[in-house]
């Protein structure tokens, strides 16, 4: 199965927002493929249906002075920070394509950086099934997990720490969570990682769990459909 693959490179939230909800009415129109949006993000905080402001515990001074906005999102779970050195991906995926569920399409997500971290790293992840989403190091999280569903096609997505500033998640209790941490590859393996190899190793991972054949396309393209 086809799936359209745009590299946005570093993009402002909001306008890769904008592009997002735009890709969703044309998927549910069916006049695009299945797409995957690979990116990064300036520093930037997002709440979840149910997040709650009191999950950002730095002052609103601090992150004035950082220049960091805050978005309410359609996503699922709670307050999340994205910013330089982390993957992000938003899957505008339909679900009836792929014969799945939310939960399944969630697990297959999750199993993309289990693997990844396991035969490219030899790093054992794991998922917390009863209580989180997400994908665990240890009692630290390094991919996050948010999706929403909307007439069957997924936008939003996950948010992988590679190269990521740790120092950020101080800023919040990620995901509403306080007895864990967060991780990055670059703190598990003691280097900075090469992030353009990195996506084409989250690309390659992703459609092997989803059983995509992968075309690059630029955004344009897609978007100047009607």
């Amino acid at each position: 199965m086809k799936l359209n693959v745009v590299s946005l490179g570093r993009i402002d939230y909001k306008e890769a927002l904008d592009i997002q909800e735009k890709l969703l009415i044309l998927r549910q129109q069916r006049k695009i493929d299945n797409t995957l949006l690979l990116l990064e993000h300036p520093p930037v905080i997002t709440l979840g249906r149910r997040g709650i402001y009191s999950n950002i515990i730095a002052p609103r001074e601090e992150l004035d002075a950082n220049r960091i906005s805050i978005y309410e999102v359609s996503r699922g779970g709670d307050v999340t920070y994205h910013g330089p050195g982390q993957i992000v991906g938003y899957p505008i995926v339909d679900l009836k394509d792929l014969n799945k569920g939310v939960k399944d399409f969630v697990w297959g997500i999750e199993e993309i950086f289990i693997c990844l971290l396991k035969k490219q790293y030899d790093i054992t992840a794991h998922r917390e099934e009863k209580k989180y989403t997400g994908v665990w190091v240890g009692d630290e999280k390094i991919t996050a997990i948010g999706i929403a569903v909307k007439n069957w096609v997924t936008m939003h997505g996950f948010a992988f720490n590679v190269n990521t500033d740790l120092e950020h998640f101080k800023w919040i209790n990620p995901c509403g969570i306080t007895d864990k941490g967060v991780t990055s590859l670059e703190k598990l393996l003691g280097c900075h990682q090469d992030l353009s190899k990195l996506n084409e190793i989250v690309l390659e991972y992703f459609c092997e769990i989803f059983d995509f054949i992968p075309e690059k396309i630029d955004s344009r393209n897609l978007l100047e459909i009607e």
